[in-house]
């Protein structure tokens, strides 16, 4: 039956995501289309309020700059709010001000769309934190890298330039998050998700004592949360509380609510590029990445942990420890696979207990900068990886290499290097800085090889913007709230100004007219070559880590 349920997703998936990837492509193309006369006036009043009379298409630089100083001014914002929240209304808790260092990596979190939280949110935050800050973070950073996604797509596939980034930004929130999240929203209160401005329950236990229950505007967050890949959760357990995440029926609303946009840019990208065979190439590709490592972690839950096993103890229930009775195994797993493989970070089940080779699965899918990506980070890495696949392909017959009819040469091949090994290089170098410090050892709960997980996955999912852990780790410190804050500001606009800067390069060449010698890149060939260029990089750079933490782990407890 676990398997049928995952099934069942999945192809409902497969289903909407033509439809989903039509509606976004009739956003972003500039196109007429039916949606402009139910959002047309709304955006026209956004642009006259904000002052922006001219829309017309901007240089990758302008959009860069125009991107980082919009998240600027967000980040300075909600960093006064937090740092002032004790004073501020709708905070029946009295809970206080945020202190600096965990403010600081908060916002960088939130503006990064990672959402990695060194806070529990039902008692580090107040309501209205929750809403002016977090959710609305959780909005503009999703929009944000949605826009950026677009704008890449304009670029490499040969559009009049790569849009105007406020244009993008306004119809990413009035025509694609707000509607959802609406809709989202009211499913979950129907599922009982709470959504309330009432203080905490005072409740009187089985023993006659006296206990606070949590409360608050819980479903707005959590459609946002999913919808825009974010996963910061209201309460400390996430998506594994019952307040934020009901029942099965729910946790598969949430799992489809973090994984059809980013499933459906692929197809969107087709219908750019003019070519839908080519956008399936890519969904194939990643679809089949992440079926690989959702089979791994739900056949290591299932047989269970090693150790217990080799106590005599009954293992044909799996690997329950940290998990909810309410999702058992299967769901769990796809759960799991999916706010990794999306970058959402939500989480349903407690990483830290999962089986060692369990736990491969969420750190490879971060490593491999996360399959289906969150708003549009998983296809911009993946066409970044079929150029590169081309460009190998290219030098290996002696052939000038050509991707959409461009030619790819030196300067969009370095700044794909940048791309490339930035990830690597600011999650290995950090992981090895915590061994180095008391400051970095002495968070560490799990001491042997877990301990190095734990490490390793908290910079991982940094870097990924991911915002998952293993929360095994005490990461509550100057030491985790600093260095953390510094990888997921370098994870998330390193990668994206160097791919901006690619899209305008490849838009300034003249096509190349396609010939009987040209490479195609719409086959099953490709896509072959697509994914074994994500494995090789990702093996080249991470599989000795691998080794010194899972790896090593389950060959101990066996």
């Amino acid at each position: 039956m676990g398997i049928v349920q995952i099934i069942a997703v999945i192809l409902i998936l497969v289903l909407l995501v033509k439809p989903a990837g039509t509606y976004l492509y009739h956003v972003f193309s500039g196109e007429p289309n039916r949606t402009d006369r139910i959002f047309g006036g709304t955006e026209r009043g956004i642009y006259r309020l904000i002052g922006l009379k001219q829309r017309g298409g901007m240089s990758w630089k302008k959009y860069a700059v125009s991107f980082i100083v919009t998240n600027i001014a967000l980040v300075t914002f909600s960093y006064i709010l937090l740092r002032l929240q004790k004073g501020l209304p709708l905070n029946p808790g009295g809970i206080g001000n945020m202190e600096e260092t965990l403010t600081f990596n908060t916002v960088i979190s939130f503006i990064t769309n990672t959402n990695l939280q060194h806070y529990s949110g039902e008692t580090g935050v107040s309501y209205f934190s929750q809403m002016a800050v977090m959710t609305m973070l959780m909005f503009t950073s999703a929009a944000s890298g949605f826009s950026v996604a677009v704008a890449f797509v304009r670029g490499i596939t040969g559009r009049s330039s790569v849009g105007n980034f406020f244009e993008d930004f306004v119809k990413a929130h009035i025509r694609v998050f707000i509607p959802l999240a609406l809709l989202v929203t009211l499913a979950l209160v129907g599922l009982h998700v709470p959504q309330t401005l009432k203080p905490a329950l005072e409740v009187t236990t089985l023993e006659g004592q006296s206990q606070q229950i949590a409360i608050g505007p819980i479903a707005s967050l959590e459609s946002i949360k999913h919808i825009g890949t974010n996963g910061g959760g209201f309460f400390g357990a996430n998506s594994a509380h019952p307040f934020e995440n009901p029942s099965p029926l729910s946790n598969v609303l949430e799992i489809l609510s973090m994984w059809l946009l980013p499933a459906s840019l692929p197809y969107m990208y087709g219908k750019f590029a003019k070519n839908k065979r080519q956008g399936w190439m890519i969904f194939g590709a990643m679809m089949t990445l992440f079926v690989v490592l959702l089979g791994l972690n739900y056949a290591a839950e299932s047989a269970g942990n090693p150790a217990v096993n080799a106590m005599g103890i009954d293992a044909s229930q799996g690997s329950m420890e940290g998990k909810e009775v309410r999702f058992g195994i299967a769901q769990s797993a796809l759960f799991t696979t999916v706010t990794t493989a999306a970058t959402t970070g939500s989480v349903n089940n407690m990483h830290d207990t999962l089986t060692p080779l369990g736990s491969i699965t969420p750190l490879t899918l971060m490593m491999l900068n996360n399959v289906f990506g969150g708003k549009g980070v998983g296809l911009v890495n993946m066409l970044m990886y079929a150029i590169l696949g081309v460009f190998l392909c290219g030098l290996m017959v002696g052939r000038t290499p050509e991707f959409l009819g461009r030619k790819i040469e030196a300067r969009e091949m370095k700044l794909i290097a940048i791309a490339i090994l930035i990830h690597p290089l600011i999650i290995l170098v950090p992981t090895a800085a915590a061994f180095l410090t008391d400051l970095g050892q002495g968070s560490i709960s799990n001491p042997g090889f877990h301990g190095m997980t734990q490490v390793l996955y908290e910079y991982v999912s940094s870097a990924a913007n991911n915002g998952s852990g293993f929360e095994g780790l005490a990461d509550n410190t100057s030491f985790w709230n600093i260095t953390t804050g510094i990888v997921m500001l370098l994870g998330r606009y390193v990668s994206i100004i160097a791919m901006l800067a690619v899209a305008g390069s490849l838009l300034r060449k003249k096509p190349v007219p396609e010939t009987i010698g040209t490479f195609r890149t719409d086959n099953g060939l490709f896509t072959g070559i697509l994914i074994g260029t994500v494995l090789i990089i990702g093996a080249l750079t991470f599989l000795p880590v691998i080794v010194l933490g899972p790896i090593a782990e389950y060959l101990t407890l066996r």
